[in-house]
């Protein structure tokens, strides 16, 4: 077979090295922002989910604290004694339950980590063509 040469100029490479690399740069950009907007909308529907059902369990809940209060008062508590004691309870349980949310959030990765691979990728093979 024969080899055919590549009679473009120094200047014709190089435009079209700069328009790849605006093409790659788009591309790279679009692929952040559908990774980004995957999760998003993960995040969005499964907190909506939490919230229908936080929802439903804080009525459960108070419902269930006046019927201990009410069991209290009945076992020879005071009234304002019974009620301060499960308002305490409730407190403390909460603030654990919130902490423990907060913490799971930090660690959900949200960063668009195929795109800032592909970066990386890009880079290097970037970087492997100059030498």
């Amino acid at each position: 077979m024969a080899e055919q040469l590549d009679n473009r100029t120094l200047g014709d490479l190089l435009a079209e090295l700069s328009r790849e690399t605006s093409t790659l740069v788009k591309k790279e950009l679009e692929l952040a922002s559908t990774e980004l907007s995957a999760k998003a909308r993960a995040v969005g529907s499964q907190v909506a989910i939490a919230a229908a059902g936080g929802a439903l369990m804080h009525a459960g809940l108070l419902v269930i604290l006046a019927a201990v209060v009410i069991g209290l008062t009945q076992a020879g508590l005071e009234p304002w004694l019974a009620a301060g004691l499960v308002a305490l309870a409730t407190l403390a349980i909460g603030y654990v339950l919130v902490n423990k949310g907060i913490t799971g959030l930090r660690r959900t990765p949200m960063a668009p980590q195929q795109t800032i691979e592909t970066l990386k990728e890009n880079a290097k093979w970037t970087t492997g063509q100059r030498a």
